[in-house]
């Protein structure tokens, strides 16, 4: 038997947030399980790009007590690549 390409889900909603919700799908011309996909996407994105910027900074701290400069810091990118 193959695999379902979806799952049914239920989400509960304050009223008025529920019908916000259902009128931005109507505007955009989506159903609710698009528009709740999109959003799904937008905030995994988010997610990644604040775990990639956490990182950075933890980067640049480390670099700084560390006193390398960005071509040492290059260097040794490259060099575990």
């Amino acid at each position: 038997m193959p695999a379902r390409k979806r799952v049914a889900m239920t989400v509960s909603l304050p009223p008025d947030i529920a019908r916000e919700y259902e009128s931005i799908a109507k505007a955009k011309g989506e159903t609710k399980s698009q528009l709740f996909r999109e959003m799904f996407r937008l905030y995994r994105q988010d997610k990644l790009e604040e775990e990639f910027f956490h990182l950075q900074r933890y980067g640049c701290k480390k670099a700084q007590e560390m006193k390398l400069t960005e071509k040492d810091v290059e260097k040794l990118v490259f060099e575990g690549r």
